[in-house]
């Protein structure tokens, strides 16, 4: 009997134990909030990385509020009232806007910490506002051009290389051209496809971006040049499809069914094309001049300037950024890394389709970030209805 007694009290002491070290685990553990946008294959690379920093810190615990949908819309409500998160991912577009309002953290002071030297220069240019480093940059997003080897073959075409201009993309765009069957290239109205070609004649500067209420910029040489030359791939050549000929099908659909010779878009696209091509193909650069460059857009990790917890904030974004980290998101042909040393190692170099990955390495050295301002968004807005009467 007291044997029984005794092995029921120690019992109870070691329960009670368990729930104190329980309780007192939870209180000491730190939340912080980290909201970011991403399809599923996204959400699958960042949940693995977030258990992997929680084990690392057992004391820490990160909560993950995935926004799919309306992703700025939902950011700027929680601004609004002050329930940001601690972390949150960001696009040079977006990024002015918080950053202007005096929102978010400016992280040149961590430079160190974060490896800077390791990264694109001009990634961290364009994660900059007023020459303050506001977010850590993941990935670069410089449009390329994919090709259907078939179809070049099929047409006894040469298929294009990366030293080449406008003049040789119009040449071969024509002679891929094959109606109603193919067309030689693709065609999209956002001003994302747009401004590649005002930027190749000279335009789309920060000059442009600033004075764009002050003046029609796009009346200016360079971007009427720009806007000639990417109107008359419809218009003149017919070389693109207009709306009616595309129907309902994105031009990444028609790609996919082969009425694209070539179509111009971003790494992005890279796990669609290799699970459902049922065609070779690869990609090359967008065309430049001697010396020339090309825009860049980039997105990346932010802080709250707000966050009560900003030491664990910026041990999250070190992590997340770090070379282990951005390796995993290149592994999936999703992200051209922003880091350097990423964008050299066999996770980007993987062997996989587009065999020519230099086209996006190549196209980062000579990169400039697009000129954005605070109202880049609205400016967006007024381009597109401004060129859609043009291009239609």
């Amino acid at each position: 009997m007291i044997k029984k007694i005794i092995f029921l009290f120690c019992l109870i002491s070691i329960v009670g134990l368990v729930v104190f070290f329980t309780k007192r685990s939870v209180v000491n553990c730190s939340t912080i909030k980290f909201a970011s946008w991403g399809s599923e294959s996204e959400v699958s690379i960042l949940k693995p990385l977030i258990a992997d920093f929680e084990k690392l810190h057992p004391d820490i615990k990160v909560e993950f509020m995935h926004i799919p949908q309306n992703y700025f819309q939902k950011i700027h409500l929680l601004f609004a009232s002050n329930t940001e998160p601690d972390v949150l991912f960001l696009n040079n577009q977006y990024l002015p806007i918080y950053a202007n309002a005096g929102r978010l953290e400016d992280l040149g002071k961590y430079c160190e910490k974060f490896e800077c030297e390791k990264f694109y220069k001009n990634t961290l240019e364009s994660m900059k506002y007023n020459n303050k480093l506001y977010a850590i940059p993941r990935d670069i997003s410089n449009l390329v051009v994919f090709y259907n080897k078939n179809l070049f073959d099929k047409y006894k075409i040469p298929y294009p290389n990366d030293d080449w201009d406008i003049e040789k993309f119009l040449e071969i765009s024509k002679k891929m051209t094959h109606l109603p069957e193919v067309f030689g290239v693709s065609f999209e109205e956002s001003p994302l496809y747009v401004f590649p070609y005002l930027n190749y004649f000279g335009g789309w500067t920060l000059d442009d971006t600033q004075n764009y209420f002050k003046e029609n910029v796009l009346d200016n040489t360079e971007n009427k040049k720009g806007l000639e030359f990417y109107s008359g791939l419809r218009k003149k050549y017919h070389v693109a499809p207009y709306k009616y000929e595309s129907a309902s099908a994105t031009m990444a659909q028609m790609f996919l069914q082969q009425k694209i010779a070539m179509h111009i878009s971003g790494r992005w696209l890279v796990p669609k094309y290799r699970a459902d091509a049922k065609f070779d193909w690869d990609c090359v650069k967008f065309p430049t001049k001697s010396n020339g460059t090309v825009l860049m857009d980039t997105s990346g990790w932010a802080i709250s300037k707000n966050s009560k917890n900003k030491d664990i904030a910026i041990e999250f974004v070190k992590f997340i950024s770090n070379l282990e980290s951005s390796k995993q998101f290149a592994k999936s042909g999703l992200i051209m890394p922003a880091r350097i040393d990423s964008a050299n190692s066999e996770a980007f170099k993987d062997g996989k389709k587009p065999l020519n990955y230099n086209a996006f390495i190549e196209s980062a050295k000579i990169s400039r970030p697009t000129p954005v301002t605070k109202n880049y968004n609205e400016i967006l807005d007024s381009v597109k209805i401004k060129t859609e009467k043009m291009f239609n």
